[in-house]
């Protein structure tokens, strides 16, 4: 059975998920979505993106509906609270857009992660009526997400996708 871990990382966040994942489900190829990998080659495939505007990033938002008839497992790091509704957005994105495809997801998992810096500085900028600005909460958020991928998050990633395997029927 040969299992894909793909991931797209912008500010580490999510490849750290990834290696994390691939301690687990033992002998999967772990690759960069920048590498363009041919899933058709695999008979699970598992994929990590960071959120980006309530979806998906770009490079991971274009290659999820590539993948067709398989068996998946979706990952995400966003700098929102993992337990808000947004979150939940997220990763039912992902998800959603695997199954919509005829695959069947059987893995789902997501934390928060570190916000890219240059984000967080252009927040600071807007003006308080801005849906963004950075008011306290947000900078709380944004200085709790700061810390996470942390080990617990990895641990977490290692449980949700530990029974991965053994579900595949491998």
């Amino acid at each position: 059975m040969k299992i894909l871990i793909t991931y797209s990382s912008k500010t580490g966040n999510t490849k750290k998920v990834a290696e994390a994942i691939a301690t687990v489900v033992e002998g999967a190829d772990i690759l960069d979505i920048k590498e363009n990998p041919n899933f058709d080659d695999y008979d699970a495939v598992i994929v990590g993106y960071w959120a980006d505007r309530g979806k998906a990033d770009p490079l991971a938002d274009k290659f999820l509906p590539n993948i067709k008839d398989k068996v998946c497992g979706v990952f995400a790091t966003l700098g929102a609270y993992p337990d808000s509704d947004h979150a939940k957005d997220i990763i039912n994105y992902g998800k959603n857009l695997l199954e919509e495809n005829g695959n069947k997801v059987i893995s789902t998992f997501i934390c928060q992660g570190k916000i890219d810096p240059a984000l967080t500085e252009r927040f600071k900028d807007l003006p308080k009526d801005h849906p963004h600005y950075m008011d306290e909460a947000r900078r709380k958020r944004h200085e709790e997400a700061a810390k996470h991928p942390d080990e617990k998050d990895l641990e977490n990633a290692k449980t949700a996708f530990k029974d991965f395997v053994k579900e595949l029927g491998a």
